[in-house]
């Protein structure tokens, strides 16, 4: 008989089931409405690609030579005004930031890229994007579990953070961020921050973990991670950057040039344009911003109460019910979101509804919830 190809400690055996499998009867329900299916469960891009970032794409489509893994000094220097510029963080070297193909990619692998392993604990926010613990689990790592990781005893190696947060959109603010980086520096754990959506702050202004009132001036022990998937709508694009401390950076970086974690050179150019400009997230930012102030009276209308849901792209919804029961009533409706139970067991009463959905779907949408 052959061997098996699959090997002896399959890695994924350690790894959950792909969370949306498990909501494909709920999606094929919504899909047989009349008027068909209004898909608000995955945060992924619906609206065009700004024409100037599509322009710096196909200027750059001759490259046939390999990007470099750091980016390019161009790059680099927009991504450092734009952090000074849109989100208030501290003056940064260029050298202390880095692309990332993606940043699922970067969250996915960050722990083994820092060489943790079983030993190790990864604090994990009480209700959170799946792929922090897909990260701790893919190297046997304890993930800890936790509202407030200050509240945390023992020994930790990485903490993570997000704010604004998915699914919930709650906003950490300045002292409550400023206590998490002391006590994890006291400790000496490496805390990374994502924050992709922190450009769409709705009731709150959202802070990096980058600016001063909160890391002192100083990058030490802190990273924090950005995507243009969402104010950009390069979902599709696959680019973020991380920036920080200068030795993890710096570390990380030689690795990924060991492994080949490079992104495309077109990419880059297309990542300057739209660092560089600020008008497109504004108009992108106002779509979002309309699609909200029209969902969220729909939902609360239909029974549901909206907690957090202060920034980012996300209503966080509850009837007081089973997250699964709330799934169905809105499926019988056409509508699909995603059950809270994704996030953490914290949320086994919510869904979390995108507003990533064109207006016209948004609006048929809000006419199933009020009719």
């Amino acid at each position: 008989m052959a061997p098996s190809a699959t090997p002896v400690n399959n890695p994924l055996s350690r790894l959950p089931d792909f969370p949306w499998d498990s909501i494909a009867s709920h999606a094929q329900q919504a899909a047989a409405h009349s008027d068909g299916i209004v898909d608000l469960s995955v945060g992924t891009p619906v609206d065009p690609v700004p024409d100037l970032i599509q322009e710096a794409l196909r200027a750059a489509s001759n490259t046939p030579g390999y990007p470099t893994t750091h980016g390019t000094d161009v790059l680099r220097a927009a991504a450092v005004a734009w952090m000074s510029r849109s989100t208030g963080a501290v003056a940064l070297d260029p050298n202390d930031v880095l692309p990332v193909v993606g940043t699922k990619e970067f969250v996915a692998w960050l722990p083994t890229m820092l060489g943790l392993g079983a030993s190790d604990r990864i604090v994990i926010p009480e209700l959170a994007y799946p792929t922090y613990d897909v990260g701790a689990r893919m190297i046997s790592a304890e993930p800890v579990i936790a509202a407030d990781p200050t509240q945390v005893s023992g020994d930790v190696s990485l903490v993570w953070i997000n704010s604004p947060a998915n699914p919930t959109g709650q906003v950490l603010d300045v002292q409550t961020l400023r206590e998490i980086v002391a006590w994890a520096r006291d400790r000496g754990a490496l805390v990374v921050s994502d924050e992709c959506y922190i450009e769409l702050g709705w009731d709150k202004q959202p802070v990096s973990v980058l600016d001063e009132r909160v890391c002192g001036g100083s990058t030490e022990g802190i990273l924090a991670l950005h995507s243009l998937s969402k104010r950009s709508n390069l979902a599709g694009y696959r680019f973020g950057f991380v920036a920080g401390d200068a030795s993890v950076v710096s570390m990380l970086l030689a690795l990924r040039k060991h492994a080949g974690m490079m992104v495309a050179s077109p990419v880059q150019a297309a990542a300057t344009v739209a660092l560089n400009d600020d008008e497109h997230v504004r108009v992108q930012k106002d779509r979002y911003r309309a699609r909200r102030d029209t969902l969220r009276p729909a939902l609360e209308a239909a029974g549901f109460s909206i907690e957090h849901s202060n920034a980012g792209l996300y209503l966080w919804a509850t009837r007081g019910k089973d997250a699964l029961e709330s799934l169905g009533w809105l499926a019988e409706r056409g509508i699909l979101a995603a059950p809270g139970t994704f996030y953490g067991s914290a949320g086994a009463q919510h869904v979390r509804v995108a507003l990533t959905a064109t207006d016209v779907r948004v609006a048929a949408a809000v006419a199933r919830l009020t009719a």
